[in-house]
């Protein structure tokens, strides 16, 4: 027995989907593993990846839109931007990181200085995609429920979640070294003070 007709063009689309999917995923790691230098921090990158596809299954639930082609398109197409999100909360914590900040310090404040501009892009994105879904018809709909569902589900656990597994490979897995420079620092002025006495004793021994 044999599937023919339009069943059999949506089974070869998922495969050939699901195929390109894993190219890109592929693609996005060694990207990122040239980028960081680390095998570990672009596996944090797609930590956000998974809860944007279940937020566009819940999305997708909500509306009674059956899961097909379109809106795997959608979740595919999440990825991207997800990841895009969480690459500019990095780039703050790799930037405090080379400040010699302390990572207790970094996470929150990579939270809190990057949520206006996620903020922004996903409620421009989300906005952009309302028509759409709202007169968009049954081809264009489940695309665009499970990118609004994904990207709000996703921007939630991007701001929250990735810094607190950000601080488990550092602390707990140690899979992440964080060597915070401020001992360095707190050093430099006691060798400071210890010179100057040395200066001052000698200039009066003259």
């Amino acid at each position: 027995m044999q599937i023919g007709g339009e069943k059999a063009k949506q089974v070869d689309g998922f495969r050939n989907l699901e195929v390109v999917l894993l190219i890109s995923l592929l693609g996005i790691y060694l990207a990122l593993l040239v980028q960081f230098n680390n095998a570990v921090k672009p596996l944090l990158v797609f930590a956000a990846a998974p809860y944007g596809a279940i937020g566009a299954l819940i999305a997708l639930a909500i509306m009674g839109t059956p899961f097909g082609f379109m809106a795997f398109l959608g979740v595919a197409s999440l990825i991207g931007v997800i990841v895009s999100h969480v690459i500019v909360l990095f780039d703050f914590i790799e930037e405090m990181h080379e400040k010699g900040e302390p990572l207790e310090r970094a996470l929150p404040d990579a939270g809190i200085e990057r949520i206006r501009p996620v903020m922004i892009t996903v409620g421009a994105t989300i906005l952009a995609l309302l028509p759409l879904a709202l007169e968009g018809g049954p081809l264009w709909k489940p695309l665009c429920y499970a990118q609004i569902g994904g990207l709000a589900v996703a921007t939630f656990i991007t701001l929250l979640l990735v810094p607190v597994f950000y601080a488990i490979f550092v602390l707990d897995l140690k899979w992440i070294k964080w060597d915070a420079k401020e001992e360095a620092e707190q050093t430099e002025p006691r060798v400071q003070p210890m010179m100057a006495d040395i200066q001052i004793e000698a200039g009066a021994a003259k």
